[in-house]
């Protein structure tokens, strides 16, 4: 099986270009050959590459940014996604489009589940909602993975950024009332792999279809994560520092968050029979793969 996966130099594409699997070839590919708000060169990439199924996590993912470039961040998260899922259509493929928590509001404390009602706070959140939307009108054979707080080894992410930080500062001030689920882009790209293999095996079926959470087990605030992130490093010999947690007040962003962005993962585990790992596990391997690349 191959797949074909859009956003080349992004975190997930990186992850899934660097998972490990017998049967699975992955081809990775971004601008110029293919641009996602360009409708042609996401044909000629399928018709170059062939595959058999598309992967979408290519996105607009600055956050802040987004509250003063919206037409950017729709024609990129709506109508690029939906670019993708209609090529994918035209050419008898299924699609996999990646999308996000922000889709939520952020307010109670449970978990959301697939069918809550969806209630975006910010431009970035209403873009994905669109392009969720884009990839459903589009393409019928769709899976639509909701996933939060994304990071790696590699690409600009929180965690990354914790341990620059940790080089300089003896204190870091971090948001502690905010709770989610950081999720580790090789999980992510590991549990995109488990959909892949669901869609090949029950092709003439739907009920892979549809709209999933996917996000590392367990939650945390933004302060916690942090800290993990410093203890880790501090056991591997790397930066740490002294995490002080502070409310979201005292940390005013363009865009607001989401306070609540648990994501309810049952309905994905039971659907593909793979559960991601919590996210400590994570954590645990960022770290280690961080500080082994620096040494490699």
């Amino acid at each position: 099986m191959r797949l074909l996966v859009t956003g080349k130099n992004g975190q997930l594409a990186t992850a899934l270009a660097r998972a490990v699997s017998h049967d699975i070839e992955v081809v990775c590919a971004g601008r110029p050959e293919l641009d996602i708000t360009n409708a042609p060169s996401i044909r000629a990439a399928i018709t170059r590459h062939r595959p058999d199924i598309v992967i979408n996590p290519a996105a607009y993912t600055a956050v802040d940014r987004a509250e003063s470039e919206p037409d950017i961040a729709f024609a990129v998260n709506r109508d690029g996604a939906g670019n993708v899922a209609a090529e994918a259509a035209q050419a008898s493929l299924p699609i996999v489009h990646v999308s996000t928590d922000y889709v939520f509001s952020g307010e109670g404390s449970l978990p959301y589940v697939e069918t809550d009602a969806t209630g975006p706070i910010g431009i970035y959140g209403a873009s994905k909602l669109a392009g969720e939307a884009a990839v459903m009108r589009a393409n019928d054979r769709h899976v639509i993975l909701r996933t939060s707080w994304v990071y790696a080894p590699w690409g600009n992410n929180f965690a990354r950024t914790m341990l620059q930080l940790a080089e300089h500062r003896d204190v870091v001030r971090i948001v502690a009332d905010q709770s989610g689920a950081p999720t580790f882009a090789p999980d992510i790209a590991a549990g995109i792999l488990a959909v892949c293999g669901a869609i090949a095996d029950r092709a003439s079926q739907s009920d892979w279809r549809g709209v999933f959470h996917m996000t590392n087990g367990g939650h945390t605030s933004w302060a916690r994560f942090a800290e993990e992130v410093f203890a880790r490093s501090r056991e591997a010999g790397g930066a740490f520092a002294a995490v002080k947690p502070i409310a979201t007040s005292q940390y005013p962003t363009p865009a607001k968050r989401p306070a609540n962005s648990r994501l309810d993962n049952r309905q994905f585990n039971m659907t593909f029979g793979h559960e991601l790992p919590h996210w400590r596990d994570g954590v645990r391997r960022f770290v280690d793969a961080t500080y082994r690349n620096r040494t490699s």
